[in-house]
């Protein structure tokens, strides 16, 4: 079988490129805790990121490595019994101050984040982006 027809697994690795030439290699799974990125992967939708595993970002390499370590730490936590469980701040400590404003219009819905200017292309991520305290 071709490795577009083979069904994709948790497993698997889908890359991320910025406009900035960064690539991000990730667990499938990683990244299906994107609603965008998982309707982009689900082989049912015939999207081009489903069959090459490849999706191109709007965003700089630091957001997209920023979302990246959320996706890991949301896939990580998801299972944790209480949201007490979960150390929100140690994750927020780790973002620089100069790209907070970045990350909170990525993490808008995108009618939001449009009359904000369209900083960012907010609909990579339809999840809000702090909602885990």
């Amino acid at each position: 079988a071709q490795p577009s027809e083979v069904e994709p697994k948790d497993s698997d690795w889908v890359r991320l490129e910025t406009t900035d030439g960064f690539t991000y290699l990730v667990k499938r799974k990683v990244a299906l805790a994107s609603g965008t990125m998982r309707n982009m992967l689900d082989p049912t939708s015939g999207y081009t990121e489903a069959k090459t595993r490849i999706c191109s970002m709007k965003e700089r390499g630091i957001i997209t490595e920023k979302l990246v370590e959320y996706m890991c730490f949301k896939t990580h936590y998801e299972s944790a019994a209480s949201k007490e469980d979960i150390p929100a701040n140690e994750f927020m400590e780790r973002v620089p101050p100069e790209i907070v404003l970045e990350l909170f219009v990525f993490s808008l819905p995108p009618r939001c984040a449009d009359k904000f200017g369209r900083l960012l292309a907010a609909d990579y991520q339809e999840s809000t982006f702090f909602a885990l305290h």
